[in-house]
């Protein structure tokens, strides 16, 4: 996916729903952040996306714009609408998010998860694809070690699952560091 596909689908998701505000989360919301990722976070054909202002059409956008669409099968990617209350966020992600507002977005606006924020999520879903994704973002430095540790702790998880995803972070940014110091030395 690329920043314009994304600007693109939140001006498409605006069609369809009549709200020109939506948060963005997923993967794909890195590009609200930093619209020239490394095409190994971009790697996702589906945008996340909730109107802001109407929820109750949140399915509106599946139906048109989602997985198997017309939409889909025009441009090469799709709009998944998903209540933005399934994803598991650090305490006030809202005030962190990156606006993607222009002409291409049809001045609509698309609220994208902070690259902090989006780790966060990644990890309290703790998938294989997540666990991976965070990876990439700290090997690319897109994203403090510090600072998602920190975010982690504002996450609504039981304790001993924060302990844990605070050690994986930790753990994978000593080994990544290992990496950068044992290349550096050959």
């Amino acid at each position: 996916m690329t920043r314009d596909q994304l600007e693109h689908a939140i001006r498409a998701a605006c069609d369809v729903v009549g709200d020109t505000e939506f948060w963005v989360f997923g993967s794909q919301s890195i590009l609200g952040q930093h619209p020239d990722a490394p095409e190994s976070l971009r790697m996702s054909i589906e945008v996340d996306v909730d109107p802001k202002n109407r929820p109750e059409l949140v399915d509106h956008i599946d139906g048109s714009l989602g997985e198997g669409s017309q939409f889909h099968q025009t441009h090469g990617f799709y709009v998944h609408g998903v209540s933005i209350e399934a994803a598991t966020l650090p305490r006030g992600w809202q005030g962190r998010t990156r606006p993607v507002h222009n002409a291409n977005t049809g001045n609509a606006t698309g609220f994208c998860l902070e690259a902090h924020d989006l780790a966060a999520s990644k990890l309290a879903a703790f998938r294989d694809r997540d666990r991976e994704f965070v990876r990439h973002l700290l090997r690319e430095h897109l994203i403090d070690p510090n600072r998602l540790v920190r975010l982690i702790n504002l996450l609504s998880l039981p304790d001993d699952q924060r302990t844990m995803l605070r050690q994986w972070v930790d753990g994978t940014a000593a080994e990544l560091t290992r990496a950068r110091v044992k290349r550096r030395s050959k």
